[in-house]
């Protein structure tokens, strides 16, 4: 196999003509088109459908582009860590981050310390979706990702890092029932106007199965997925969001919020994903354990922080050591 056939496909699908992959590649297109003729041949398969408009991949190519991404990827880790066998780790690794989650949280510190113990490492970090990042990992496009396990994935390993649980944030005025400090149910919350995420994303999931079960429907009046958009439509008195405590006082302006419990709770659980049918590169093991020690510190950072602003009643988390948990608990 010619794995620069293989680059050279990749290519001419994400660019979706033979023309514009032959600029980007420095190619000649008749040479171009050639290493595609004995791609085809070599698979015994037409790979792709050429048209006035561009190259679009048939069935045979859309497999072949999945796996061509694979192989590549690991032809590169296979070349990074041969290099550097006898001296310090370097090489790409990418790591994802599910939005909404204490996940982002832990990307500033990850970077520090990576840069600090692996300078050589080329860390890329990606804020998305946990079903884009675990397509991303099943794919070998990512190496490792913090997301939310709202259940298996075929094909990603989880390993339960922290718990947190979720929290009502709304604007001082908004008629919160009961006392400021105090826990509020669900069928309180459905009569307030809530952002949430889209249905796609974990916490809007595990919200809406908490109101299923108690047999209430959430006032849903707005999707927001950005979490900059959702904080400053809360703080104008747009609506009240569900969010993780640590979450709302990372990227709001708690003291002019209030935020309850809700009872029953409602909890997210956050994970290391990793790919589950290839080995991880010595860079991407060196970056693991980093993360997994920057969530540790988390941790206990987050067991020694400050209290709600409302009345501070309730403390920001605390930590289980025999489950590594982060969860709001009463004082």
């Amino acid at each position: 196999m010619d794995t620069r056939r293989l680059y050279s496909f990749v290519r001419i699908v994400d660019a979706g003509s033979i023309t514009r992959a032959a600029d980007i590649l420095h190619i000649a297109q008749p040479a171009l088109s050639q290493q595609m003729t004995s791609l085809e041949t070599q698979f015994g398969q037409q790979l792709l459908i050429r048209s006035k408009q561009g190259v679009e991949p048939t069935d045979a190519g859309h497999a072949l582009y999945r796996h061509a991404q694979v192989i590549l990827r690991q032809v590169e880790s296979a070349q990074a860590e041969v290099s550097v066998v006898g001296r310090a780790l370097a090489g790409g690794v990418s790591v994802g981050l599910a939005p909404y989650s204490t996940a982002t949280a832990i990307a500033l510190p990850l970077l520090a310390r990576v840069r600090e113990q692996h300078p050589n490492i080329l860390l890329h970090i990606n804020e998305n979706f946990g079903g884009v990042l675990s397509e991303a990992m099943m794919t070998g496009r990512m190496d490792l990702a913090l997301l939310y396990d709202a259940g298996p994935i075929k094909g990603v390993t989880f390993e339960r890092l922290l718990t947190e649980e979720l929290v009502v944030v709304a604007p001082f005025g908004t008629g919160l029932a009961g006392e400021s400090g105090s826990d509020i149910s669900l069928p309180e919350i459905a009569e307030l106007p809530l952002l949430l995420p889209g249905r796609m994303h974990t916490i809007r999931k595990v919200v809406e199965q908490a109101f299923g079960r108690a047999e209430q429907q959430p006032n849903v009046v707005a999707e927001v997925e950005s979490v900059m958009t959702l904080s400053e439509a809360v703080r104008t008195g747009l609506g009240a969001t569900v969010l993780p405590w640590s979450v709302a006082r990372r990227v709001m302006d708690v003291e002019a919020l209030e935020l309850r419990r809700i009872e029953p709770g409602i909890e997210v659980h956050v994970s290391l994903g990793t790919p589950a049918n290839q080995p991880l590169s010595k860079p991407a093991e060196a970056v693991r354990d980093v993360l997994r020690t920057v969530v540790a510190d988390y941790v206990k950072g987050t067991n020694a922080s400050s209290q709600y602003p409302a009345d501070g009643s309730i403390t920001a988390a605390r930590s289980s050591p025999a489950a590594n948990r982060a969860t709001l608990a009463a004082t």
